[in-house]
């Protein structure tokens, strides 16, 4: 079908009359009479009933004014997308990561992204399920491993360890472990070993779970596992990064830790330009550096 037929049929279909519709093409009426006329052929369809009041869509008039009445919505999408590029951040951003890592370190973070750039919409989806960035399903990603496609620009953030934290009043009562035999004596909080999570994770409490420790919960979540922690209920298997953001928590068994696990900011490729992606990068890079500046004082406190 002809573009630029499809383009004037919309427009007359929207307005109603062929001659609103040329005067927002800025076509004489008998110029947009022709076009469609011409797409009627072509289709061996006829596309309205004409009545002294105007127009009216046949039934297949109404089948291509759906088709492009969705097509206009795309090229709107597009032609967003390109001015996103050249003008100011603002706009629809569809951000995905983990439960664990969105609730309990980005979401906190994201009054300072607004602070700076209040016209972004942002949305923000946390699972554990790895959504599709090339299909679109988000624009950006922050995930705990290096995705896998090839068409995607991808850059390192840095890299967590899951450890053992609790409470100091759930120590001064129960008391400090000094070994991992001496977990007998506590509860022990984390995430199922069948939940969705890394492998390094489910690697230490596979571990953990070992030891003959007294009692048990599960959470599928580190949200849940942490909320458990400060309601000093045991000892949780908890990413390193909650120290710095909560000081109730005590690292237990500092010795005691998994394997490093990378965290990866991912987007399409065809998103190289965006503002939007440019603007949420920077905020994390930035967060991040404060992350660590906050830890290391932490440390030598």
């Amino acid at each position: 079908m002809d573009w630029d037929k499809l383009r004037i049929f919309h427009a007359v279909a929207d307005a109603g009359s062929l001659t609103h519709a040329g005067d927002k093409l800025n076509l004489s009426q008998s110029a947009v009479s022709r076009q469609v006329r011409g797409l009627e052929e072509s289709l061996n369809a006829t596309l309205f009933h004409r009545h002294a009041r105007g127009l009216i869509l046949t039934e297949q008039g109404e089948l291509l004014f759906d088709a492009t009445t969705a097509m206009n919505k795309r090229l709107d999408t597009a032609s967003a997308r390109i001015r996103d590029s050249e003008e100011e951040v603002f706009g629809d951003l569809r951000v995905t990561s983990t439960i664990g890592f969105g609730t309990l370190w980005l979401a906190p973070r994201l009054v300072k992204l607004y602070a700076k750039y209040p016209d972004l919409r942002v949305d923000l989806m946390l699972e554990e399920r790895v959504l599709d960035l090339p299909m679109r399903e988000a624009d950006v990603a922050i995930r705990m491993k290096e995705p896998s496609q090839a068409d995607l620009i991808r850059k390192r953030l840095m890299t967590v360890k899951m450890q053992l934290f609790a409470t100091q009043a759930y120590l001064d009562e129960n008391g400090v472990p000094d070994n991992l035999d001496a977990m007998v004596e506590h509860r022990l909080i984390c995430q199922s070993v069948n939940a969705t999570q890394v492998g390094a994770s489910s690697t230490l409490v596979k571990q953990m779970l070992t030891y003959d420790v007294r009692s048990l919960l599960t959470v599928n979540n580190y949200f849940g596992v942490l909320q458990a922690v400060l309601q000093d209920l045991g000892i949780g298997v908890l990413p390193d990064y909650v120290s710095a953001e909560d000081t109730r928590l005590v690292k237990v068994l500092p010795d005691v830790e998994s394997a490093d696990v990378p965290v990866f900011l991912a987007y399409p490729e065809e998103l190289r330009q965006s503002k939007r992606i440019a603007a949420f990068r920077d905020f994390v890079q930035e967060e991040i550096t404060a992350y660590r500046k906050a830890l290391r004082a932490r440390e030598n406190a």
